[in-house]
């Protein structure tokens, strides 16, 4: 089942995400390329050195999909962190077609995305993006709106939805993870 997990810049959503994972096996999607980019390098530093040691990572920023549908063991809770940054990735992927064209190409990614999570326990994190100004750029808000479509498809197949505001979550919609059901009983 899907749980995402929705904030601003710097609201603590991954801490947040990160602590809905108590034990067992834990993967983590990390889908930050850092290039050359010196401070984009710094800040995957610092998120692999917050991360335990016991989780498995794996750096994918394009086919997310399939490192999530591939992660192992099966019944490993997985997080993707974050969703933003694989949209932004899939856009500058598919820069060559039209606007209309790389929106339904990356939101059929996102499609694919909940499809995956479906049959395991998958922890999204996304920045909620739509509170502020309209961008000046038309490929800022291609991105904007993409972003904007993408989180409301993901919380239309989440069981969990939590929004997090200066590091408090608020839930939005709450349904059982797949792990709490097995455990439930009749």
């Amino acid at each position: 089942m899907l749980t995402l997990v929705l904030g601003g810049a710097r609201s603590g959503k991954s801490r947040y995400a990160q602590s809905l994972c108590k034990e067992g096996s834990i993967v983590f999607i990390a889908t930050a390329s850092p290039d050359a980019d010196s401070e984009m390098q710094a800040r995957i530093a610092k998120h692999r050195a917050a991360r335990p040691a016991t989780w498995m990572t794996v750096e994918e920023p394009v086919q997310v999909v399939e490192a999530v549908t591939s992660a192992q063991p099966e019944h490993a809770l997985v997080i993707v962190d974050c969703v933003t940054v694989w949209l932004s990735n899939l856009l500058w992927e598919y820069r060559a077609m039209t606007s209309n064209a790389v929106e339904d190409v990356v939101l059929a990614a996102v499609d694919a995305l909940t499809v995956a999570a479906r049959g395991r326990d998958v922890i999204a994190v996304s920045n909620e993006v739509g509170s502020g100004i309209v961008p000046e750029h038309p490929v800022s808000r291609l991105f904007r709106d993409v972003q904007g479509f993408a989180n409301q498809r993901l919380s239309h197949a989440a069981a969990r939805v939590v929004l997090v505001v200066a590091g408090l979550p608020v839930i939005l919609k709450d349904g059982p993870t797949r792990s709490e059901r097995r455990t439930e009983g009749p």
